[in-house]
């Protein structure tokens, strides 16, 4: 058991992720995933960032029933700081 945030980007396929343990249970929030992509035989699991950061709360995927209430409490009353159009354009630092 344990985990391993990786930096952001393509993952396998620009090289920035390293495969897991043969067998491994994987959560990931990357947009593509098959057989033995992060490792042979590993069973991955894609999903949200929101899940993602539960996921890491918890150390597990949590039941549905448990992700809606983390969601109501963590995320719900952050969601005006969490969910933003990045209008770089907008933005003094990005000019």
């Amino acid at each position: 058991m344990g985990a391993r945030v990786e930096i952001a980007g393509c993952s396998l396929c620009m090289g920035n992720q390293a495969r897991v343990p043969e067998k491994s249970n994987v959560f990931s929030t990357s947009t593509r995933n098959f057989d033995d992509r992060m490792g042979d035989g590993a069973r991955v699991y894609l999903g949200s960032a929101e899940l993602g950061a539960l996921t890491a709360v918890l150390g597990r995927l949590p039941q549905p029933a448990e992700y809606f209430d983390l969601y109501r409490e963590k995320i719900e009353p952050n969601k005006e700081k969490i969910y933003r159009y990045l209008q770089f354009d907008e933005m003094p630092d990005y000019r």
